[in-house]
């Protein structure tokens, strides 16, 4: 398994290394400390409990900037138009069927944009916060 590093040098290269034997064998013992069931992967519950096990335990204030840093035309809701460039900027290929979905899963009152609380509620659903 390689992992890439973007901290390369200024040419763009990236630095790659091989893990080894015994770090590929820490990590299948953590997936397998927090796969509770057996199935081979991790769900939302099992996520969450892996997560705040590492320390990633956000505040609803972490939340709501993280809401904000989506929202950068500040209408207080996250559009198709918000969601595609954050996907973009992040690297994500994702389509725009698939955003759609993202969108129509987290909103509730059906105005086709996500507001602050429905953000929260998905955030929750999703159990990162």
């Amino acid at each position: 398994m390689a992992y890439s590093s973007s901290r390369g040098k200024a040419g763009g290269k990236s630095k790659k290394f091989e893990l080894t034997e015994e770090q590929k064998q820490e990590i299948r013992e953590a997936f397998d400390l927090f796969d509770t069931d057996g199935s081979g992967t991790i769900d939302a519950k099992e996520l969450k409990v892996a997560m705040r096990a590492l320390g990633f335990e956000p505040k609803k204030e972490e939340i709501k900037k993280a809401f904000r840093l989506f929202d950068d035309d500040e209408t207080g809701k996250i559009s198709f138009r918000n969601l595609k460039r954050v996907a973009k900027e992040l690297g994500e290929n994702m389509t725009d069927e698939e955003l759609q979905e993202m969108i129509d899963e987290a909103d509730r009152d059906g105005d086709g944009e996500i507001n602050e609380d429905e953000f929260l509620r998905i955030m929750k659903k999703t159990s990162l916060y």
